[in-house]
């Protein structure tokens, strides 16, 4: 089924001399404000698939390939969320769009609570997935494995992608977990050296410096996502981060680890859109908890 009568409009941009791109699709009825998603480490702005679909049937949405992603320059790993703020902030200029929601996964988080931070009136709504300020202990010796089996000339990623970001015990049920697989296997195995390039500088920028500064609380609401089973971004972190908004609400969804997108898109969808368009978000039965953090004081 057709989303959308309009084909997408492509557009270049550059911040700090640095080139990179957007698609930008528009809704046959659009009801809320734009919606632009921010992908993870490797995430281009071809893959978002039926997020995409499933958004456009609400609002229009803008896929970018900000520094370091897809067809974008290379960023190098000495520069932070704050070059990549200011280069989402001036897309955003670019395409004269004063007001936006913002869906952020995984690597993309930091960018979008950045940008909340320093632009709260652009931002109407702000949904991250799978998110925490830091990397965890756990999941350093994972990615340093994958960067050493980089350096080695190694190939074969994809097992090692997989145990990284993927939870390994046998006994959880994480929807379309097997087609998950073989989607990172297929990815991880077909990397051309400029992909892997990329893949390496923004890895490196995950580890070597804390992902997200809560010194400024942002103001905007925020929906906090987090998969019941993710082991790499583990429910707990994600909802002290969650804990650092005032306007904030802290959602695990079931069946569901870090990869959340690909294993149960509609439902993110639906959650994504409800929050959106300021509808409710309790008693849906993919979600295992949700609550609303507003009123939870926070002591430091």
């Amino acid at each position: 089924m057709q989303r959308t009568p309009f084909p997408p409009a492509l557009h270049a941009h550059r911040w700090e001399g640095f080139g990179y791109c957007s698609r930008v699709s528009r809704a046959a009825d659009p009801r809320f404000d734009p919606v632009v998603l921010i992908g993870g480490a490797m995430q281009r702005k071809e893959d978002w698939g039926r997020i995409e679909q499933g958004l456009l049937e609400s609002a229009d949405v803008v896929c970018p390939d900000l520094p370091g992603w897809g067809e974008a320059d290379l960023l190098p790993p000495q520069h932070g969320s704050e070059l990549l703020a200011g280069a989402l902030r001036r897309l955003l200029d670019d395409l004269g769009l004063e007001r936006v929601n913002l869906f952020a996964g995984s690597y993309g988080t930091a960018i979008a609570y950045r940008l909340a931070q320093t632009d709260p009136e652009r931002i109407a709504r702000m949904a991250l997935v799978g998110t925490m300020s830091a990397i965890p202990d756990a999941a350093r010796p994972g990615m340093l494995g994958i960067l050493d089996l980089i350096a080695s000339g190694e190939s074969e990623l994809g097992p090692k992608a997989i145990e990284t970001l993927m939870n390994g015990d046998p006994r959880v049920d994480v929807a379309s977990a097997a087609v998950v697989r073989r989607i990172l296997m297929l990815r991880f195995g077909n990397l051309t050296e400029e992909e892997l390039t990329r893949f390496v500088a923004n890895t490196q920028r995950l580890l070597e410096r804390e992902l997200i500064d809560t010194s400024v609380e942002p103001v905007v609401p925020s929906l906090f996502m987090v998969g019941e089973h993710d082991t790499l971004t583990p429910p707990e972190l994600c909802r002290e981060l969650a804990l650092t908004c005032p306007r904030s609400w802290f959602v695990t969804m079931r069946r569901a680890d870090h990869l959340m997108h690909l294993e149960r898109s509609g439902e993110v969808v639906d959650l994504v859109t409800r929050f959106f368009a300021k509808r409710e978000i309790t008693g849906l039965p993919y979600t295992a908890d949700v609550e609303d953090l507003r009123r939870v004081p926070v002591f430091t």
